[in-house]
């Protein structure tokens, strides 16, 4: 593994701990006085975030994982631990949004919730600032480390604080009203804000599951197998072979390339190096700019092999 990845990587891991025990903080409060205000939207925003710090505990587990060289047990490193824990946390988020629209349409349904607008105001404001900052923090930081962890943290800290400034406006809102003739309409606030909140938020793990699958999946990523193909049709012309084929897979941040090149019967090598020169070609071409690449690029003259 490259000095630089370690690097990248040990600041990947620096920022999810960072992360984690911020939110745990922000978890344990937004529970408590979601509790105290006796607004389910809080409660969730709070529930949101535990889930955030398991998972988050997750994947600085993985990204330790992903650091390490690959072993006998498993040869090829452990670059499928990431999309693992991408997809597991995804299918929960996802799952909380739901159980969390059907307590909103319930509560809704039931005429609503009295809140204690003070506590609630005052925790949305702090929320706004909280969530924000750790969003534009990791968003600078991840432009270094390329850390599909830390985009997914990154995610994660956005959808929080888009949370807190629906919340927000929501209580503002309601605490207008309150002694207006629109006052019977402020214990509808909170469950169709966390309703919508839900219905928006839920398309966001249902991306990361989606990405996720197609890695675990080994589905062929189209913009890398193009980039492969323009790349051996190039070479494939410049060195007069006959053919080639190739297989290309992504998992987690490591790229998996397979070539084979059929050439002329009697194409003339010369030596091994000359097969490494243009393997070497081939590599450079590619380029994944610093992410980790399985690449593999065999010759045959017989298509039996490829």
């Amino acid at each position: 593994m490259s000095t630089l990845m370690t690097i990248h990587s040990e600041t990947e891991q620096k920022i999810l701990k960072r992360s984690i025990w911020i939110t745990v903080v922000f978890a344990s409060s937004g529970i408590l006085l979601g509790l105290l205000s006796g607004s389910q939207s809080i409660v969730f925003d709070g529930l949101f975030s535990v889930i955030d710090t398991l998972v988050l505990m997750l994947a600085l587990t993985a990204a330790r994982l992903v650091q390490r060289e690959g072993d006998r047990r498993f040869q090829y490193g452990y670059w499928h631990i990431e999309p693992m824990v991408l997809a597991f946390n995804g299918s929960v988020l996802m799952f909380l949004c739901l159980y969390a629209f059907i307590n909103a349409v319930g509560s809704f349904l039931a005429g609503g919730r009295e809140l204690e607008l003070d506590w609630a105001l005052g925790y949305a404001a702090a929320a706004c600032i909280l969530t924000f900052g750790m969003y534009f923090y990791e968003r600078r930081e991840n432009r270094r480390v390329r850390s599909e962890l830390l985009h997914l943290d990154t995610q994660s800290w956005l959808m929080s604080a888009l949370i807190a400034t629906a919340l927000l406006v929501a209580f503002a809102l309601a605490w207008a009203i309150k002694g207006t003739r629109f006052a019977p309409l402020a214990p509808y606030v909170d469950p169709t804000v966390l309703a919508l909140l839900t219905l928006y938020l839920i398309t966001v793990p249902i991306k990361t599951v989606r990405r996720a699958l197609n890695e675990i999946l080994l589905i062929t990523p189209p913009r890398l197998d193009q980039v492969v193909r323009t790349v051996m049709d190039a070479v494939v012309k410049r060195h007069g072979f006959s053919r080639y084929t190739s297989y290309v897979a992504k998992v987690g941040r490591a790229y998996f390339i397979e070539i084979y090149v059929v050439t002329p019967p009697d194409f003339q090598i010369g030596s091994i190096t000359t097969l490494d020169a243009i393997r070497q070609e081939i590599s450079t071409a590619i380029d994944n700019q610093g992410s980790y690449q399985w690449l593999i690029v065999a010759f045959t003259a017989d298509e039996r092999w490829i």
